[in-house]
């Protein structure tokens, strides 16, 4: 009897690639207590602080991307996070780097790690794209402006990540240099990227 009950809020999840934030759920019509007694029942994994998956679905490829853009929807994935997804670098990143505008507060998350750069309007708005990870939307720098707050962010991260992405960009399929020098512009980085492009190119 309770399998049935469940199925129809298993639906629910269903809908949205088997993966729900636990408010998202309830305002989509599963009760809370539900939720508990579906996750003791084995229907449900809690994948995180109020993060719930579908028990059948496939485990998730990238659960901390997954984990932040569902708890932190105004996040938008970068630096090393952002190179590592678009095979940009060499390094493994080991905090979720994501950027926020300035005037929105840190959140508190345990886990994953995280890195969080709060930016000017126009800096955090330049360049997102929606890629869909597991299911699930996930607001990403594109390549380019990924490349540029490399440059930016250069003291923070390291000159030697900043010009190896650049390097492995423009070894990449139709590499848009002029898109990266637009937001190099926007990131007030033009002067120092130029050369090392020029270098390159």
């Amino acid at each position: 009897m309770a399998t049935e009950i469940y199925a129809k809020y298993k639906k629910i999840f269903a809908k949205k690639s088997g993966i729900l934030r636990a408010s998202t759920a309830i305002e989509q019509g599963v009760p809370k207590h539900i939720l508990y007694e579906m996750v003791k029942a084995g229907q449900l994994v809690r994948e995180a602080q109020g993060i719930y998956r579908l028990s059948e679905s496939d485990p998730l490829g990238s659960p901390d991307l997954v984990q932040i853009s569902l708890r932190v929807p105004r996040a938008v994935i970068c630096l090393i996070s952002a190179l590592y997804f678009h095979d940009l670098t060499t390094q493994i990143p080991h905090q979720v780097y994501f950027a926020l505008p300035r005037d929105v507060k840190t959140p508190k998350i345990e886990y994953p790690p995280i890195r969080v750069f709060h930016l000017s309007q126009e800096a955090y708005q330049a360049g997102i794209v929606e890629e869909v990870v597991d299911g699930v939307k996930v607001k990403i720098y594109n390549r380019e402006k990924t490349v540029a707050d490399c440059f930016k962010f250069r003291e923070k991260i390291g000159m030697d990540i900043a010009l190896e992405a650049l390097k492995d960009y423009l070894r990449q399929p139709r590499p848009k240099v002029s898109l990266l020098m637009e937001y190099a512009k926007v990131n007030r980085v033009e002067k120092i990227m130029r050369p090392y492009l020029e270098a390159l190119l």
